[in-house]
């Protein structure tokens, strides 16, 4: 389970573009599962997204497709990426900083 931050400003549309994101990113329809949506694509045999129980954290729980070939994993992390910059409002460089910030205490 990975658990992200969300930008202030993107708090409040949170809860449509957890969907809107996995349709529009991944192609796929979302399945609401509970909180959240789930969906299968490429080398993700499930990904899961809900909004953290802080209502400000965008929480993922991810399962691996280990038969996924080289071109699957490098399109699947692309998409993932794309992913969570659109909905957390953060690109990878910012969530590594503020991971390390979190880290450090």
């Amino acid at each position: 389970m990975q658990e992200y931050p969300v930008k202030r400003t993107h708090v409040k549309n949170l809860q449509k573009e957890i969907g809107e994101g996995l349709r529009e990113l991944f192609g796929v329809e979302p399945v609401q599962t509970g909180d959240g949506y789930t969906i299968s694509y490429g080398a993700l045999k499930q990904l899961t997204v809900r909004i953290g129980d802080n209502g400000k954290t965008l929480v993922l729980e991810t399962e691996s497709d280990a038969s996924a070939t080289d071109e699957e994993i490098l399109d699947t992390n692309r998409r993932f990426r794309r992913y969570l910059e659109r909905v957390t409002g953060y690109s990878t460089k910012e969530r590594v900083k503020l991971s390390k910030k979190d880290v450090e205490g």
